[in-house]
């Protein structure tokens, strides 16, 4: 400590200004449910309805259900335009081919 300042190496100093000025790195859509962001996942690795609704055991007309809730809360007219921005935070990747 130097006149009771903290003084890091460049090293140090890179990864805690990096820290600070990172985006927070919670979940992607605080909005949706944790069972929403399940479905859009799975939405943004091309899975169809019946697949989801396969993997999830749940009823197509469930599946249906949240995907238009989905889009209401990210404010988007369709599937298309649910998957850019799923992709764009993340989602749909690294998720093993349906079964």
């Amino acid at each position: 400590m130097a006149a009771g300042e903290a003084i890091f190496g460049p090293g140090v100093a890179r990864r805690v200004l990096g820290y600070l000025t990172a985006p927070p790195k919670g979940e992607p859509f605080p909005a949706l449910t944790p069972r929403e962001r399940d479905v859009l996942h799975l939405i943004a690795a091309g899975r169809s309805n019946a697949a989801i609704g396969t993997q999830l055991a749940l009823a197509p007309k469930t599946i249906s259900n949240h995907i238009s809730s989905i889009f209401a809360k990210l404010q988007v007219a369709s599937r298309a335009e649910a998957i850019v921005l799923a992709r764009d935070a993340g989602l749909g990747q690294n998720t093993p081919p349906a079964p």
